[in-house]
């Protein structure tokens, strides 16, 4: 069974570096034909998927989000990480790290634990 666990910090100031890691288990990220996502939920938006690393390695975000997001793996440690830069009050949310199937029906294939991440000063 997949799991896979995000880590990071749960405040962040205005203007800095939200920087999130997902560690996965019974899979690897290499694996065919998965996109590791990071999704975010907030009340005021709902979820928003932000970006994904493909298994091929091939970087996905979100235009919205683009200029301040980053995503990159670590194939050895069988880790995905988001880096958010420039972070506002709007940012606050349920970050989640999600293994996303691709094909007729697109679906989330499972779901991290989810980690609340507050920007506030």
């Amino acid at each position: 069974q997949v799991h896979l666990q995000e880590a990071g910090p749960s405040l962040v100031k205005p203007s800095q570096t939200l920087s999130l890691t997902c560690t996965v288990s019974g899979d690897s990220i290499t694996a065919q034909y998965y996109y590791w996502t990071w999704i975010r939920y907030s009340p005021e938006k709902g979820l928003e998927w932000m970006g994904a690393m493909h298994y091929t390695g091939t970087r996905y975000v979100n235009p919205s989000l683009e200029s301040r997001t980053s995503i990159s793996r670590d194939t050895s440690k069988n880790q995905f990480s988001l880096q958010l830069n420039n972070v506002t009050p709007e940012d606050t949310g349920l970050y989640y790290c999600t293994r996303e199937e691709r094909g007729m029906t697109p679906r989330i294939a499972d779901w991290g634990q989810g980690l609340q991440v507050t920007i506030s000063a």
